[in-house]
């Protein structure tokens, strides 16, 4: 691991491609494991102190915990279909099974609180398109305070058009203050036709040193202790996916952020501009392959059901 950057391989363990824990990490609260199965394959762990959620990158697979069962459809990929999970919570027991195998991240936050297992249907998933123009993306809330219940955990998926930027302006949210919490957060990246993406975070004052610009490809992951982060900036050709986890040590359960005064001002440029008419790029219905490489025309835009959809160009921006 070295400046934050966590590349792919370089922190797999067992049927884990990823494993990122407060103790690798050097925080306090926020992990991601990445578990890939073969066909008919399966793995068992503990929670311990984590909550965590089983998001399908790839493939189906069945959750079983606390006596429950929960199948999982799945998705082929991320640029495919908006996905089913299911949430597990912590001191349990966890098998993820998968008949025709795949991929399947575990975001995770350190949890004081032990819930309910539950299922989260793709069609509940609330679908938000933010920004404008180049700053146009497609937000994912699947694990946000206002759309599922945790304890600390707070999981979003952002999908951003070929030659597009998000995660921009840059913002934070590193301190304790009126209208921002502290979050720890992990960005794990996919990127569609094994293309390039890229990635900043920069020191938002004493204390918060950091110096990230990196270029990022699938399996990739970049931690954000602290700092100004953004933009994550999609390559011509390539839409880029990444997962944020993020967690804090704050009594609510909430995410607030402050945008880089220097580059505030982008976001009034959005008024007079329209959303990219390629998103949303996905939805619950599957996308036939085909459509997912480059520039999708506005007459391929998936048509499946995309419940909640919607739009936003002020206001808290991944």
């Amino acid at each position: 691991m070295t400046d934050h950057v966590v590349r792919r391989g370089e922190a797999a363990e067992g049927p884990f491609a990823l494993v990122i824990t407060p103790k690798t990490a050097g925080w306090g609260y926020s992990s991601l494991r990445i578990l890939e199965l073969e066909a008919g394959g399966s793995a068992t762990f503990a929670t311990g102190e984590d909550e965590a959620v089983v998001l399908p990158l790839e493939g189906g697979c069945t959750v079983a915990c606390d006596g429950q069962e929960f199948a999982l459809t799945g998705r082929r990929n991320v640029f495919s279909r908006v996905t089913d999970f299911a949430y597990v919570p912590r001191d349990a027991e966890v098998t993820v099974s998968s008949a025709g195998g795949g991929r399947f991240a575990l975001p995770a936050a350190r949890a004081t609180r032990r819930l309910q297992p539950r299922y989260g249907p793709a069609e509940g998933v609330s679908v938000e398109l933010r920004g404008a123009g180049q700053s146009s993306r497609q937000v994912n809330n699947f694990c946000m305070p206002a759309t599922f219940e945790a304890d600390k955990l707070i999981a979003v998926e952002v999908l951003t058009p070929s030659s597009n930027w998000s995660s921009f302006p840059p913002h934070k949210h590193d301190e304790d203050r009126e209208g921002e919490s502290v979050l720890e957060e992990v960005y794990y990246f996919e990127v569609d036709n094994d293309g390039p993406g890229y990635q900043r975070v920069y020191t938002s004052g004493p204390g918060r040193e950091i110096d990230v610009c990196t270029e990022v490809r699938s399996g990739d992951t970049v931690l954000v202790p602290h700092g100004w982060h953004g933009p994550s900036m999609a390559a011509p050709g390539y839409h880029l996916y990444y997962l944020n986890v993020m967690a804090g040590p704050g009594d609510e359960r909430v995410w607030q952020i402050c945008d880089d005064p220097a580059h505030a001002w982008v976001r009034g440029t959005w008024e007079d501009q329209e959303i990219d008419p390629r998103l949303p790029l996905t939805s619950t219905e599957e996308r036939p392959p085909e459509r997912q490489r480059g520039d999708t025309p506005d007459a391929e835009r998936p048509q499946g059901d995309i419940p909640d959809v919607q739009t936003h160009t002020e206001g808290e921006q991944p």
